[in-house]
């Protein structure tokens, strides 16, 4: 009977051995959504992947992706378990993976905006109403963009009482905020929305000319990106490893990977605080 015992109990620490040495084998995979350009993007991202390596104590890599709609579907496939999305994408990715969560959101994606920026041939200058740009060319940025096309599409729809393709004489979708003002800024396109934080980092760098594209109006303010986690990583890096996480981008401080962002803080997040981007969605008919 001892011996039976004796090899119970080895066969258990055996096997809590080869758990332990799996899980901590295990690599904890993240995107973004590819929202600027892609060396920014990977300059920012390796380091917060350094971050959290510290934080989790697990082997952790950032997986970049080529559009939006890769981010989701990677998080779907499991491919990432973890994702730095926009509230659309987020939205989109959670609603295809039951009980996955947002987590944390930057302190500015509580009241995120957009801006509409025009070339200086329209001879378009900041307002409060909204502009009179109907009938002007017009660029989105991603078409999974929140920022970049979801709430700009909104106005659109709600000020001019016409679908885009209706109220412009051509529409475009260039794919990420910094080829939006850079599209803009050579006068391909007459109008774009931006994001504003894109906007202001490139204007604070030295990246836009003035004298040829600026402002002219700005979005009310909206939830906008967050970081989401999948569902069942506790399973497969241990018990609590969700708050973990949680908490290490929450507790992100340093003051280079938050300008990076550029953020000045990250704060906490929930599922709930995205609805206003779904009743958004469904209602331009981006989800049914």
């Amino acid at each position: 009977m001892k011996t039976v015992t004796k090899l119970i109990t080895l066969c258990a620490l055996i096997l809590s051995i080869f758990v332990n040495i799996n899980t901590s084998a295990a690599t904890f995979t993240f995107t973004a959504i590819p929202d600027e350009d892609e060396s920014q993007l990977r300059t920012r991202f390796e380091k917060v992947a350094l971050y959290l390596e510290q934080k989790l104590g697990v082997k952790v890599e950032y997986v970049p992706v080529k559009s939006y709609s890769a981010a989701v579907t990677a998080f779907r496939n499991n491919q990432v378990q973890l994702a730095w999305f926009g509230g659309l994408s987020g939205v989109q990715a959670r609603r295809l993976v039951p009980d996955s969560q947002a987590i944390a959101q930057g302190y500015e994606d509580q009241f995120f905006k957009s801006y509409f920026i025009a070339h200086y041939s329209t001879g378009l200058e900041r307002s409060e109403s909204f502009p009179a740009i109907s009938q002007k060319t017009f660029t989105f940025g991603s078409k999974g963009s929140t920022s970049g096309r979801l709430m700009p599409q909104y106005y659109i729809e709600k000020h001019l009482e016409k679908k885009p393709q209706q109220a412009f004489k051509r529409v475009g979708f260039s794919g990420d905020h910094s080829r939006t003002i850079a599209q803009v800024q050579a006068g391909a396109y007459e109008i774009g929305a931006v994001n504003y934080k894109v906007w202001e980092t490139a204007l604070a760098s030295g990246k836009i000319e003035s004298n040829k594209v600026s402002v002219i109006w700005e979005t009310p303010a909206y939830p906008d990106y967050q970081w989401t986690i999948r569902a069942g990583v506790d399973a497969k890096f241990g018990k609590g490893f969700k708050d973990k996480v949680q908490a290490a981008l929450l507790n992100m401080n340093d003051p280079e990977l938050l300008k990076s962002f550029p953020r000045s803080s990250f704060v906490n997040a929930t599922n709930k605080d995205f609805e206003p981007v779904l009743t958004v969605a469904k209602k331009i008919g981006l989800i049914d």
